[in-house]
């Protein structure tokens, strides 16, 4: 990479198979509801452990389906993470089920089960966490909580896919719907698509009839049984979806990879922060694996200090041809959330320092250590100057 190129903020793993598998499917003529949709959702299933898995459209996608699985509608009130993409929220809103926000961890940035289970009142019907930036939620004491409340729970995995939980489970096989996200900086990618797993064979005929505009199974007739959606996902993302499964032990290992590169160029780092500025903590990196929690490596985001100017930090790093983003929102901050449940700022604090904080740096499968060490060197360069 010569010394005035981009390092981007991410690139996806393709190679040769991904080609092979999508020019087959290109030279078969099929290319909706095929045989390469079922390879790559028995091989996904496989992957997990899972006993079953619906390819959908998207993450989204499926978090939607998944709210309808669980019958939550209007009325009900699901308990949720408000540190997250917006489609973990707008998913329940879809159905007129209202989000109900609790604060987090402020280690591993997922939900806080003694919040959660504030959160928990007479019109709550399920639980709805977020293994955020790839780390597992506390799902053990979720499951708990929603077992003594007999509450539903849909998890959003969308950027874990090969995380494992606090009992050394894989995420996505607990038996719960959990859904998956494939979009082009995901561990895995289809360039746009989902998954959700689920354990009950009825369900997964069912959701298999939803993404299809409520059709039957078999396509004998144009006839729709059900209320239905087009979530499907197409022939030729799962193909890349198949390629990308064959290797993803080796693509999750190069993202592991990648974050211990970053974890020891930046233990030491000395960013120059002026005399009695920053955070005391200095800069916060990802958290460690606790016990049999097992990150799976989505982004590699790490905690400014609490007075460096972010926003002026990702132009710097622009301008020195290093990709940067501000990772993630504080939903309960977001417009349309804000004006629709009167959320406001200061309810969530873990939650609203980590979302004003927060900086992810380029991190993808293929990145170099030469990469690595120009991005770190390039961070320590913006912080040192500039600071609120």
């Amino acid at each position: 990479m010569s010394e005035g190129s981009t390092v981007p903020l991410a690139s996806p793993a393709l190679g040769e198979r991904e080609e092979e598998l999508v020019l087959a499917v290109l030279r078969s003529g099929r290319l909706s509801l095929g045989p390469m949709q079922e390879r790559f959702e028995r091989a996904f299933a496989d992957f997990l452990g899972a006993p079953d898995a619906v390819a959908l459209s998207s993450g989204t996608a499926a978090l939607h389906l998944g709210v309808r699985a669980l019958g939550w509608g209007r009325g009900d009130e699901v308990v949720t993470s408000p540190f997250s993409f917006v489609a973990s929220a707008n998913c329940l809103l879809y159905e007129d089920a209202t989000p109900v926000f609790c604060d987090i961890d402020p280690v591993t940035l997922n939900l806080d089960p003694a919040a959660v289970q504030d959160a928990v009142g007479e019109h709550t019907a399920g639980l709805l966490p977020v293994d955020i930036l790839g780390y597992p939620a506390r799902l053990p004491e979720l499951v708990r909580i929603a077992a003594e409340g007999g509450l539903g729970m849909l998890e959003d995995a969308c950027e874990a896919l090969g995380a494992t939980d606090g009992e050394g489970e894989r995420i996505g096989s607990r038996g719960w719907p959990a859904a998956f996200a494939f979009y082009a900086n995901k561990q895995l990618t289809t360039g746009e698509g989902g998954m959700l797993t689920v354990a009950d064979p009825e369900l997964a005929i069912r959701l298999r009839s939803e993404r299809n505009q409520g059709r039957a199974p078999d396509m004998a007739w144009v006839d729709h049984d059900r209320l239905g959606f087009n979530y499907r996902l197409t022939e030729v993302q799962a193909a890349l979806g198949v390629a990308q499964l064959e290797r993803l032990d080796e693509i999750l290992g190069a993202r592991a990879d990648a974050a211990a590169l970053y974890a020891d160029r930046l233990a030491a780092f000395d960013y120059g922060a002026p005399a009695g500025e920053g955070d005391p903590a200095g800069l916060v990196l990802p958290c460690a694996d606790q016990g049999a929690e097992r990150r799976s490596w989505f982004v590699y985001a790490v905690r400014l200090p609490a007075a460096a100017d972010r926003d002026a930090v990702v132009a710097d790093l622009a301008q020195r041809g290093v990709g940067a983003k501000a990772y993630m929102p504080c939903l309960h901050l977001i417009a349309h959330l804000r004006e629709r449940f009167g959320y406001r700022e200061g309810q969530f604090p873990v939650a609203e320092d980590a979302s004003a904080r927060l900086l992810a740096l380029p991190f993808f499968a293929a990145i170099t250590e030469a990469q690595v060490d120009r991005v770190c060197e390039a961070l320590a360069e913006a912080l040192r100057g500039n600071w609120s």
